[in-house]
């Protein structure tokens, strides 16, 4: 920014941005570094950097509660580098981590987790990382399941040599003007931006403008963007990117929808995950391709296995269909999800593994020895992705096969239609208790029902203003003080 005086032009301020070509190299270099130095290394390393650094202003700080609503703080640079170690917040303040005696809690810095954001979306001069939220104690807090995903797999890693690898495909819509989830009335309904299909947009429409300047911005941010394209429904979209491990796939998928949420923003629109905002067309879903690697070697694979598929991923996929209505409620978190599991739109909502139909909430792809994986078609895009991978690599370590009784035909089982079927399922689920443990079980249970509760009993066949005004990722303050 530039002030004249009577001297000339003085520079006023002069904060960090990076060109694209550079901020992308800068963010794969921070990735690989990730996966192959100590985290005390890393620390170290971008301590030094911050302080020799003088165009960076701030350090965002970012973490995700219990339903997965995405959490920012922006600390000052010198004050980040002097307070790393006691950074505390109000959790008392925050739906989701909402006992009073949670009033005091801390965060944690994820030095390996660090991204550089393109100026032109977000500002410049800032730095954003993920943080882990602690106890008052320095404990790990028991509702933050981007920690426990992070111990699971660190587990996973040690005691079994295996590496859980994700590859997310998240869907979304764009609709037009500012706040439109927070402003919705189910008399208007949602304002689409545009009408065409899969692969009819103009290149420059604003569907497509909308779609290039988001992928722009997240190869810069390393997600190494493999396709981008509108989706089947009109004015939805899906930007697909490369496989990372299992946290930082998540926090990905938490930087995709930031990224989307901002760059319509910035156009006067509106990104919304909502699983079904529209009624009449199809849905958007998040789904998880999963595959685990030993060695170097993807262990889903076997070439002469049923297709293509190892005992190991038979195995994977037989407990999580055993498991599917327990965790239903994990995968499809909100009133508006259970739109989206209706039949006549493609739906994931039967409780088997398919290489072909659709409908499956397994799907097997096409794959190779690099790229053998399992589909999990059934989640929707409001899910917590952390909740979700952790609830699902559990079930894959201890939850128990499926088994078939030879004596009875075998019958197509379902997904739950609506969320209080969800919600009594999962209550009553003593293994889903046990791997989030009693106290997040609850309080989980107990988020879902309240906002099923502030919605009609009937999902109808339009989309009603309760079910989008309480969704658990449409931010409104006020609304949800009056309860």
């Amino acid at each position: 920014m530039l002030a004249t005086k009577s001297t000339g032009t003085v520079i006023l301020k002069n904060f960090l941005e990076i060109p694209y070509d550079e901020l992308e190299a800068i963010n794969l270099e921070a990735a690989e570094a990730a996966e192959t130095l100590p985290h005390s290394d890393l620390e170290k390393k971008y301590r030094a950097y911050l302080h020799k650094e003088k165009r960076i202003k701030a350090v965002t700080l970012c973490f995700s509660d219990i339903e997965g609503r995405f959490h920012m703080l922006d600390y000052d640079k010198q004050y980040f580098l002097k307070a790393a170690d006691n950074l505390t917040f109000d959790g008392s303040s925050i739906r989701g981590f909402s006992a009073q005696k949670e009033s005091d809690l801390r965060l944690g810095i994820d030095w390996s987790s660090i991204f550089w954001l393109p100026s032109d979306v977000f500002g410049p001069g800032k730095i954003i990382l993920f943080a882990t939220v602690l106890n008052r104690d320095k404990t790990l807090y028991e509702s933050d399941f981007r920690a426990h995903l992070a111990k699971l797999a660190k587990e996973l890693k040690n005691a079994r040599g295996i590496t859980a690898n994700v590859a997310a495909e998240v869907e979304g819509f764009v609709v037009n003007g500012l706040n439109a989830e927070q402003n919705y009335t189910k008399a208007a309904g949602f304002d689409l931006i545009s009408t065409g299909g899969y692969f009819h947009s103009l290149p420059l429409d604003r569907l497509k403008i909308f779609i290039d300047t988001a992928a722009e911005s997240q190869r810069a941010m390393g997600f190494k963007n493999e396709k981008d394209h509108p989706e089947v429904a009109p004015s939805q979209f899906e930007l697909n990117f490369s496989y990372a491990n299992v946290v930082r796939a998540c926090d990905m998928i938490q930087l995709y929808k930031l990224v989307c949420r901002q760059v319509a923003a910035n156009m006067g629109m509106t990104a919304t995950f909502l699983p079904k905002p529209v009624s009449g067309v199809n849905g958007s879903g998040m789904h998880l391709n999963l595959s685990f690697f030993k060695g170097g070697k993807n262990i889903f694979y076997d070439k002469s296995g049923e297709d293509g598929l190892s005992p190991t991923a038979w195995n994977t996929i037989s407990r999580i269909l055993n498991h599917a209505q327990e965790l239903s409620l994990i995968l499809n978190s909100s009133v508006n999800a259970y739109r989206r599991l209706d039949p006549h739109f493609e739906a994931p909502n039967q409780i088997k593994v398919s290489s072909v139909d659709r409908g499956a909430m397994i799907r097997i792809p096409a794959g190779n020895e690099t790229s053998a994986r399992i589909e999990i078609r059934s989640v929707g895009p409001d899910a917590n992705p952390y909740l979700a991978l952790y609830a699902l690599l559990r079930t894959t370590l201890d939850g128990e096969p499926l088994t078939k009784d030879k004596n009875k035909r075998d019958r197509v089982r379902f997904l739950p239609g609506n969320i209080y079927d969800a919600i009594r399922i999962f209550r009553a689920s003593e293994f889903m208790k046990m791997i989030m443990g009693a106290a997040s079980h609850e309080k989980y249970a107990s988020h879902k029902q309240a906002a099923a509760d502030r919605s009609p009993k009937e999902l109808g066949l339009i989309v009603k203003s309760a079910e989008v005004l309480f969704h658990h990722e449409v931010t409104n303050q006020m609304l949800w003080h009056k309860f």
